[in-house]
């Protein structure tokens, strides 16, 4: 194994134990936030039974000898139901706090899984060079984390202006056209550098190619390198989440840099490779 190799994989191990840090400490937040959920309903549980006792002390009969100065039946009838009407009125109230905070808790957990998502993500992109792998990992997102069945990655040759598919996922490459910038959907944003989202998608699949439901110019500053379409989402996907979107704005920046960088790095790899190759061969 090359010295370069070495460092590659090195860097992969520290990439991945940082993100496995990162989750660690996610998960132990989402523990401690249950945690302190779980305590709450310990404690207000415990408030109901207290109050509950007290109320049931309110309406026992009271056997004891009546003073001359001591409140009418009636007088005392009128302040039990009003302490009943008021133990009804927090226990109506602590209800709605638990259900308000059992929300609470779920909204917390998405976010957290979410910006793990994200984060991974991120790490993902940027932890290799090799030009093949960046591709897959694009991939394995669009798959996993936006839940998309069939779509394609566009590349752009800048001497022609043609953006050609260099990835696909559930259909051949083959058979996804070729798209000139600036013509059609897919060319208008990759030109305007802005995502495409379709509200009324075709259900012709094929007819999708050329109207997709997703474009999202993949850039580095103000140049678009190519375009990432959405064809078809899984089945369980019924609906983009708010998170998508974010996925989408890190795609279009974090992919981009990810995908230019490691085609410059394998370029001028194999370029050196064959500069070395050829030196040897004078050598000899």
């Amino acid at each position: 194994m090359s010295d370069s190799e070495k460092t590659d994989q090195e860097k992969k191990s520290g990439i991945f134990e940082k993100g496995e840090e990162f989750l660690e400490m996610f998960r132990k937040g989402q523990e401690f936030t249950h945690d302190l959920l779980r305590e709450n309903e310990r404690l207000r549980y415990r408030v109901a039974q207290l109050e509950e006792n007290l109320k049931q002390k309110l309406e026992a009969p009271d056997s004891g000898p009546r003073d001359a100065g001591s409140e009418d039946a009636a007088g005392k009838i009128a302040r039990y139901e009003k302490r009943l009407a008021e133990l009804e009125a927090r226990l109506k109230e602590m209800e709605a706090e638990n259900v308000d905070f059992a929300q609470r808790y779920i909204d917390v957990e998405e976010q957290n899984n979410n910006l793990a998502n994200l984060y991974v993500a991120s790490y993902q992109l940027h932890s290799t060079l090799d030009y093949e792998d960046v591709l897959q990992i694009i991939l394995e997102i669009i798959i996993n984390l936006i839940g998309a069945e069939t779509f394609a990655i566009y590349l752009l040759d800048e001497k022609t202006g043609i953006l050609s598919p260099e990835a696909a996922e559930g259909i051949s490459r083959d058979q996804i056209p070729s798209v000139k910038i600036g013509e059609g959907v897919i060319g208008s944003a990759a030109q305007s550098n802005q995502s495409y989202f379709n509200e009324n998608p075709h259900q012709d699949l094929k007819k999708r190619f050329s109207d997709p439901l997703v474009c999202i110019p993949l850039t580095i500053k103000d140049d678009v390198i190519g375009v990432i379409t959405l064809y078809k989402l899984l089945q369980q996907k019924e609906r983009f989440a708010p998170v998508d979107f974010e996925l989408f704005t890190l795609l279009a920046g974090h992919a981009a840099t990810a995908i230019f960088s490691s085609r410059l790095f394998t370029e001028s790899k194999r370029k050196l490779t064959t500069f070395q190759g050829f030196l040897d061969l004078l050598s000899q």
